[in-house]
């Protein structure tokens, strides 16, 4: 004789089934998160009153590290309306790396501080 299998409730796995659907979700929202607004940057502060030309020079001389890029300047900004401050992508960097980009810059006398920030404040 065949016993009696009684059927699941579907109410407790709905509820498995939608909270494992959310938390994979949830993990991939992350995920592009951190791409999208994970973006790391080294603040180069300059002295006051640094000439644009003297900026854009040493940004130039520490463009060479392939993990550290200058971001770009927007193209309807004036020499002369440069912001006082020069920044470098360096999301993909290393610690040796950004530890060469600093050294670089280092080598002016018009380079007051370099600050590593991202969007969290870190």
């Amino acid at each position: 004789m065949l016993a009696a299998v009684r059927a699941l409730h579907p109410g407790p796995v709905l509820v498995a089934v939608v909270a494992t659907t959310a938390l994979g979700l949830a993990t991939a929202g992350c995920a592009s998160f951190d791409r999208a607004f994970g973006k790391r940057e080294a603040v180069v502060q300059f002295q006051p009153n640094t000439p644009a030309e003297e900026m854009l020079k040493i940004r130039a001389a520490c463009s060479h590290l392939p993990a550290a890029k200058p971001e770009p300047i927007p193209s309807h900004v004036l020499k002369v309306d440069l912001p006082d401050d020069i920044r470098y992508e360096v999301s993909q960097a290393s610690d040796a790396q950004i530890a060469r980009l600093t050294q670089c810059l280092d080598r002016f006398p018009s380079v007051v501080g370099i600050e590593l920030s991202s969007p969290s404040g870190d």
